[in-house]
């Protein structure tokens, strides 16, 4: 596994739930290290044994927890190059959700090693589009599930997100676009701020 992913949920338990919480999960599931380097690879088992130990630890499901991880990657002040990479998807949300075929591109232009599932999206008309997740990581679905409802979010957007895990490998999300104005999106522009 990619140490982006780990570090990724490492950062995530100590900004949401403090230091403690990730010395908690370190003890919990065991693990031979209590800091992750983002450009190094581990076993995918270890991942395995990070989320148990956060499952665990904040007593709630993985696909919990890898939804609110999600949801982190997008809204947290320390992940804002993610949102960046993400808003450049498109204006509104509806481009945002149609440009996501496009996003392990982007996302290997950033990370060349990084491994992201297969996205495909479809317009179902009316307001509602499937994006399919096909990947060797499990759980990108729910992981999604958490971005996608920050991104509507971020946009403005009403949407309604579902989940359905068709195996561990492969998820389809459904997403009904209620309101593309729903209200006053956070504000983003091409040029960073000095």
């Amino acid at each position: 596994m990619h140490g982006l992913i780990n570090r990724s949920i490492q950062c995530f338990i100590r900004d949401a739930y403090g230091v403690s919480a990730w010395q908690d999960v370190v003890r919990h599931a065991d693990l031979p290290v209590s800091e992750f380097e983002a450009m190094l690879h581990y076993d995918d088992g270890l991942t395995e044994k990070i989320l148990m130990g956060c499952a665990k630890v904040l007593t709630r499901d993985v696909e919990d927890v890898l939804e609110d991880l999600g949801t982190h990657l997008v809204s947290h002040p320390t992940t804002e190059p993610l949102r960046r990479l993400l808003r450049f998807g498109g204006f509104d949300f509806v481009d945002f959700l149609l440009s996501l075929d496009e996003l392990p591109d982007r996302a290997r232009l950033a990370v060349a090693d990084l491994e992201m599932p297969m996205l495909s999206v479809r317009d179902c008309g009316a307001g509602a589009y499937t994006l399919q997740i096909r990947g060797a990581i499990p759980g990108f679905g729910a992981v999604f599930v958490g971005i996608l409802r920050a991104m509507a979010d971020d946009y403005g957007a009403l949407a309604v997100i579902e989940r359905r895990a068709l195996d561990d490998r492969f998820d389809a999300l459904d997403v009904r676009l209620l309101d593309a104005g729903f209200a006053d999106g956070r504000s983003f522009d091409l040029a960073r701020g000095a």
